[in-house]
Parts: C-alpha cells; sequence; structure tokens
C-alpha cells in the first residue's frame, strides 16, 4: 500500500483525542503498589458493558443490537462459570491471598456481585427497549395466551407431537430425592394438586431446548411472531399432568462451576484425565441461581438450600425473558435490512489472481501476511493446508490444533496421511469448552493413522501452528504458517487475526525444534528468531521494553505500541509502568482485561490505553518496538496473561518484511485513530467512547475492510496490466517475426 493510501485509510477513522482524570499519588510510589492495578474481573466486566452498548447504540441495525445483547449474556454465563466460580473454589478452599490489586478472593468475589446486579439491570433495560423496537418491525416474544384460538391450536398441536414426548416430569418428595439440575438448562418447578384435594405435589420439568429439535422461541404460523417454549409448556401441563390442579409454576435456571481440578495421579493418561474433568464438571458445583419474579419465597428458598447456595447472595431475579443468549434466534432472522451490510471476505493480492502451488507463491514473492476476516481463511489456510495434503512432493506435515471443527481442515490431515505423508498433530485436549470437540477430533486422527499428540503435561498448548517440510529442487524446505487465531473456520469469520505463511530458513529451524519438543521432551535452550512461551517469551518482552527505556534516554523518541485481548500479568504490566514513568509513549489496543492505568501523573501520564469494540471480535495480537530506530514488529498467539506467558506454549513470531511491516503499521495507526469504535480509559479504568464530529466516519474495522478491498482491487488492475503488456509484446515480437519471414 502507498502512503498516500496509509494516509488516506488513517484519515478515514478519525484523529486521535484521549483525556482522562487521574487520582492523586505520592512521588515515591512503588510499582508494586496494588493502587496501580486494576481488577482483573471488574476490567472484564467493563469490557462487556461496552458491548453491551452496541447493544444499545441506534447506529447499529436493529438485528445487530439483539445479537450484542445474547453476547453479552452468553458472556455473563461464562463469567460466572470461570471467574465467580474460581473465586468461590478459592473461598472455600480457605484461601486469603492478596490479588495484585490489593483483594481478598470475598472482597473480590463481593465487587463482582454489586457490579453484575448494576449490570443486569442495565442488560434488562436494554432488552426492553430492544423488544419495542423489535415489535414496530412486526418482530415480537408474544405470551401464548395472548394469541388467538387458531394460533393456539397450532401450537398446542405442535406440542403434542414435537414437545410432548420430549418432557419428563420429576415428582420431588419424601419418596423421590431432589433430581438433578444440568447446567445453564431452563427448568419449571410446578407445584399441583389432585382435584378437591389440600395436599400439594411438587414436580421439575426440564425444558428441553435443542436447536435442532425443539429452539427456545418458536415461531406462530410462520410469521415472526414466537412464543417461549417455557410459555408454550406451562399452558399445555395439562397434558403432563392430566386431571391435576396448579397451584404454581416457576421458571429457574442455574449455573455450574467450569473450573474443575483434576485427579491428576488417578489418570492413566491426559485423554483420561480430561474425560474424567468434563463427567465432573457435570456435576460441579452450583454458583448461581437464576428464578422468576413472584416465585413462592418457601419454594425459592427449598431451591437455594437443595442447591447449596446463599440465597441472599446468589439467588438473582431475572424479570423478563431468562437466558437472553436464545435471543441469537432472533438475531439471525432473514430481514436485510436489519442487519448489517454483509462482509465478503476478498482473497489476499498475491493469492487471489495465481493458481499456481502455494509453494511456489511464498517461495518466489517471500512471506505474506493473511488479516482474517479481511481476507477469507478458505483461500488461505485451508489452501495451504490442502495443498500440503496434495503435494506430492511434501513429505511432513505438522500442525497445533487448539479449536477447529469438522471440514477442510481435518480432511486436509487425514487426506495428507492416506496420501503417504508424515502426519503429527498436537491436540490440546484442556481447551476450555472444547475439551470434547477435541478428543473427538483426536480419535478421528488416530483411527487415519496420524500420530496424536497432546502436548507437554502442565502446559496447555495454545500456539497456532502449521509446518510443512517440502523437497524443493534438491533440498528439503521448510514453510509454515504462524498465526493470532484458532484454525476453526467460523471464528475466521467473526475474529480478527492475523497470520504469516513463509519459508524463512531460521524461523523454519526455529519451528522444527519447538516441535520436536512438543513431541518429545526437552526444549531448546534458545531459539534463533521466534519467542515461545514459557521459555523465553516473557523475559524478551521485559527486555525490550527495557532497551526501549535505554534508547529513550538517549535518543528521547521511545515507542512501545501493543496490541492484545488483555494484559494481566504482574511483570508486563510491571515493565511498563516503568517505560511510561521513564518517558517512553506507551500505546495499547486492549480488548477486555487490562491492570494497566494509563493517565496516571508522573507515572504513566502520557500512556494510552484503547479498545475496539465493532462488529467483528478483535483477537489479533501485535507488538512494537520503535528500539533506536530498528523497528521490530512480532504477531503471535499469547496474551499478556500470567497462564499464557508462563504456562501455556505460545509462539510469537517477528515480521521482517517491509511490506508486511507496513500493513501492521497500518492496522496499528487505523485503530489508535479511530473516533466511531475506539474507547479510552482513564486512570480509574473507565471507559469513554470516541464520538466523530463526522457521523459518517468510518470505524477501524469498516476502514480495514475497505482497505482490503482497494488492495485487492489495485492488484487486479496491476495483474492486468502487466497482461496486457504481455500481450502486446507478444503481438510486436509475431508482427516483427512475420515482417521478417517476409
Amino acid at each position: 500500500m502507498s502512503l498516500t493510501d496509509h494516509q488516506e485509510a488513517t484519515e478515514a477513522a478519525g484523529p486521535i483525542d484521549s483525556t482522562s482524570a487521574a487520582p492523586s499519588l505520592p512521588d515515591d510510589i512503588d510499582l508494586d503498589d496494588p493502587i496501580l492495578y486494576l481488577s482483573r474481573e471488574l476490567t472484564w466486566l467493563a469490557f462487556n458493558r461496552r458491548v453491551l452498548h452496541e447493544a444499545e447504540d441506534p447506529r447499529n441495525r436493529l438485528l445487530e443490537r439483539v445479537k450484542f445483547l445474547a453476547i453479552v449474556s452468553s458472556n455473563l454465563d461464562e463469567f460466572f462459570m470461570k471467574r465467580i466460580g474460581g473465586l468461590k473454589q478459592q473461598i472455600a478452599a480457605g484461601v486469603h491471598t492478596i490479588s495484585l490489586d490489593g483483594r481478598t478472593p470475598s472482597q473480590q468475589l463481593q465487587e463482582c456481585q454489586t457490579a453484575v446486579r448494576a449490570f443486569q439491570s442495565e442488560q434488562r433495560r436494554i432488552h426492553v427497549e430492544l423488544m419495542r423496537e423489535l415489535d414496530e418491525h412486526d418482530i415480537r416474544v408474544s405470551l401464548y395466551k395472548d394469541l388467538d384460538e387458531d394460533d393456539r391450536e397450532r401450537l398446542r398441536e405442535h406440542f403434542r407431537a414435537n414437545i410432548f414426548p420430549m418432557l419428563t416430569p420429576l415428582a420431588m418428595d419424601p419418596a423421590h430425592p431432589f433430581p438433578f439440575i444440568s447446567n445453564l438448562t431452563l427448568n419449571l418447578l410446578v407445584t399441583l394438586k389432585y382435584p378437591g384435594g389440600n395436599e400439594i405435589y411438587m414436580a421439575r420439568v426440564k425444558v428441553p431446548v435443542n436447536k435442532d429439535v425443539s429452539k427456545r422461541l418458536i415461531p406462530v404460523d410462520g410469521t415472526h411472531t414466537y412464543v417461549t417454549l417455557e410459555d408454550l409448556i406451562v399452558n399445555n401441563l395439562d397434558m403432563l399432568f392430566p386431571g391435576m390442579e396448579f397451584v404454581s409454576c416457576a421458571l429457574f435456571r442455574i449455573t455450574r462451576n467450569a473450573i474443575v481440578e483434576p485427579d491428576v495421579e488417578a489418570a492413566n493418561d491426559l485423554l483420561e484425565m480430561i474425560e474424567s474433568e468434563l463427567r465432573e464438571r457435570h456435576f460441579a458445583p452450583i454458583v448461581r441461581l437464576e428464578v422468576q419474579p413472584g416465585m413462592e419465597p418457601t419454594h425459592r428458598g427449598m431451591l437455594a438450600a437443595e442447591l447449596g447456595l446463599n440465597e441472599e447472595e446468589d439467588v438473582i431475579e431475572v424479570e423478563g425473558m431468562m437466558a437472553l443468549r436464545d435471543l441469537f434466534e432472533i438475531a439471525a432472522i432473514d430481514l436485510p435490512e436489519l442487519h448489517d451490510k454483509p462482509h465478503r471476505p476478498v482473497d489476499h493480492p498475491l493469492l487471489a489472481n495465481d493458481r499456481r502451488n502455494i509453494f511456489h507463491i511464498i517461495r518466489e514473492n517471500g512471506p505474506i501476511l493473511l488479516q482474517h476476516p479481511y481476507q477469507p481463511f478458505s483461500t488461505s489456510v485451508e489452501r495451504f493446508l490442502r495443498t500440503a495434503a496434495d503435494d506430492p512432493k511434501v513429505l511432513a506435515i505438522k500442525m497445533t490444533l487448539y479449536r477447529t471443527s469438522a471440514g477442510a481442515i481435518l480432511d486436509s490431515l487425514i487426506k495428507a496421511a492416506r496420501n503417504g505423508k508424515q502426519v503429527a498433530v498436537l491436540v490440546e485436549l484442556k481447551a476450555r469448552f472444547d475439551e470434547a470437540a477435541n478428543i473427538q477430533w483426536a480419535r478421528r486422527l488416530e483411527a487415519e493413522g496420524i500420530h496424536v499428540n497432546y502436548g507437554v503435561m502442565g502446559l496447555k498448548t495454545h500456539s497456532k501452528l502449521i509446518f510443512v517440510v517440502r523437497r524443493d529442487y534438491s533440498q528439503l524446505r521448510r514453510y509454515y504458517h504462524i498465526g493470532t487465531g484458532n484454525y476453526h473456520p467460523g471464528t475466521a469469520k467473526l475474529y480478527t487475526d492475523l497470520g504469516m505463511l513463509g519459508c524463512d530458513e531460521e524461523m523454519g529451524q526455529d519451528l522444527t525444534e519447538l516441535f520436536n519438543y512438543l513431541t518429545g521432551y526437552s526444549p531448546p535452550p534458545s531459539y534463533r528468531k521466534i519467542l515461545a512461551a514459557p521459555y523465553n517469551l516473557k523475559r524478551a518482552i521485559v527486555d525490550k521494553i527495557n532497551r526501549e527505556i535505554e534508547h529513550h534516554k538517549r535518543d528521547g523518541n521511545g515507542l512501545i505500541q501493543m496490541k492484545m485481548n488483555a494484559l494481566e500479568d504482574p511483570e508486563i504490566t510491571r515493565a511498563l509502568y516503568k517505560a511510561s514513568r521513564a518517558g517512553v509513549q506507551v500505546d495499547l489496543i486492549i480488548r477486555d482485561t487490562c491492570r494497566f492505568r494509563p493517565g496516571l501523573p508522573g507515572i504513566s501520564e502520557k500512556a494510552r490505553v484503547v479498545s475496539i469494540v465493532g462488529r467483528f471480535l478483535e483477537h489479533a495480537r501485535i507488538m512494537y518496538f520503535r528500539n533506536g530506530g530498528e523497528e521490530e514488529y512480532y504477531i503471535g498467539s499469547a496474551d499478556m496473561m500470567r497462564r499464557n506467558l508462563d504456562s501455556r506454549v505460545e509462539v510469537h513470531a517477528p515480521v521482517e518484511n517491509p511490506e508486511l511491516r507496513q500493513e501492521l503499521r497500518l492496522i496499528l495507526d487505523v485503530q489508535f485513530a479511530d473516533t466511531r469504535s475506539a474507547w479510552d480509559m482513564d486512570a480509574n479504568g473507565d471507559y469513554t467512547q470516541r464520538t466523530p464530529e463526522d457521523e459518517s466516519k468510518r470505524g477501524a474495522q469498516e476502514t480495514l475492510i475497505g482497505v482490503a478491498e482497494k488492495r485487492l482491487a489495485a492488484a487486479a488492475k496491476h495483474k492486468e496490466k502487466k497482461i496486457r503488456s504481455r500481450l502486446l509484446s507478444h503481438f510486436q515480437w509475431r508482427l516483427r517475426d512475420k515482417n521478417l519471414g517476409s
């Protein structure tokens, strides 16, 4: 891209404007003082407030706003399963350790519960507003009793044929123990009696929400009017309990802790350990009970007692629709005028019009930087692996799989093995919430004769790597893909990620040694180019930050820029404070969790923290160091979190090609200049959304969509010009040859 294009793209996002208020601090404050560090949990909740704002923002199309509301609900469920569950686990174990931000587990839990209550109040308000606006577009979730008689009769027949056979009422009395309640399922607590009788009976009915059989929202006569599945069941309970009188019926839902400590000693191997963990998670302690307003106090207390919960702290009344994550069903309605303009990724310019073997393209053109979802996953990463599977000169393929899905990736690996290539795949069984799927993929690959490894005991393998050994002419050459995102075609359409295809010899040697460690034993003492956790990544980053301080002392223009999902690691945060305190400009693009506080006088007053929230989930990781003019760029899989840097196998790779560096520079500049979807953090951890003077200004993601389209169009035009030039030369040659012959 030309400098003019770079300036145009940056200007499209708008000027930078960051203001912040800062608390007063003593001049001699220690960089270990807890006051300098924000709460991991509370900053994560703050990120979801920014996502919730997208559900309210009238600049977004209506069904996109519904989608954001569903995302927030899903995220909040995960917060309870992981963060609240983890805090409760610490409290139960008697842990009183003070966190980096100076809080005990009990204090963290209390502050989180207070913040969540305020958050959910705002969530409910926005839900009511969205339902009103949906109604104006003839999209509504109605009550069964408000439908006309014909609609009720059709739905009753649907219930009889499709729902009733799946229902299993479970009595609750001295002869029937309290039933097991599954995580995040909707349940009805029904009380009833025989006609003329006084004795009250109680039963639990699980609402059988299933995306393939019985969705949460049932359409009424083919329109965009829906009733909830639980409402349909409640109004047809007479089929389930014929001849009984109903006293009450209330909806409830539980959330279980997702953090289960597996018994390492009892397991014979890692696969068995993870399968055991999944079984234990199914029965894990409950951390939250959601109930319908108006539930009988005695019933509410009974549920809390049976589930082992503190009724005052752990029971939440939910007004309106429970489990708003199911609004994804509404967000998926096919009404183009209520959705964003469809995004169609455009091929990378070097790959779009060149159908040669992709290894030839990489070898001749040098490294290729891939930008998803602006460029498609299928014509880049999947093409790379598909070609490797078919190419007779490819001898071996090695790959790490953290998250994936059925489809082209697995098919290519299986095809490669069937074609006689050596295929080794590291499947990370401990990928949270994907464990069951990864066990399935691992067994499928093993059945095809592929060498499947589960990584290094005690470490998660989170790196995103494909490594290919190919016979080029008379020598072996190593090709690779190093990425920031998962090998999952679905998330590649929704997450902004980077990947690099290349064949650098030293990088290839590093990856050879890394894979040998992952499938073997000892790690190499050092690497030539890559930075790998948990071996040298953190130390290298701290060293580079300290080096920037030294350059700044000498030259006065130190600059560190980082883009990541989260900044939580104490050592990295402390090093960034040290750099900012020394006068180095520290610019951070951080999606969610952030312990670093910008704008602190004398410590971080010139530092910036920006968060981008848009139609895609920001997921790429970039590091930049000015390094006294010898600039360094890195991309990779690790966020600046203690777990990533100390307990995971992560890889960051240098980007050395000048053209690729220019592409990374554009991404950073556009996002720092964004005035549509960027939020500035202040010293207190509060965020303010930038507001453009010109409402037509595009956000960073829309700007980068335009950049990708412009690059492809320019490449096509250039190729067309080259083809015309070749044809003209060929015509002139033939004409000259003809004249000579005459």
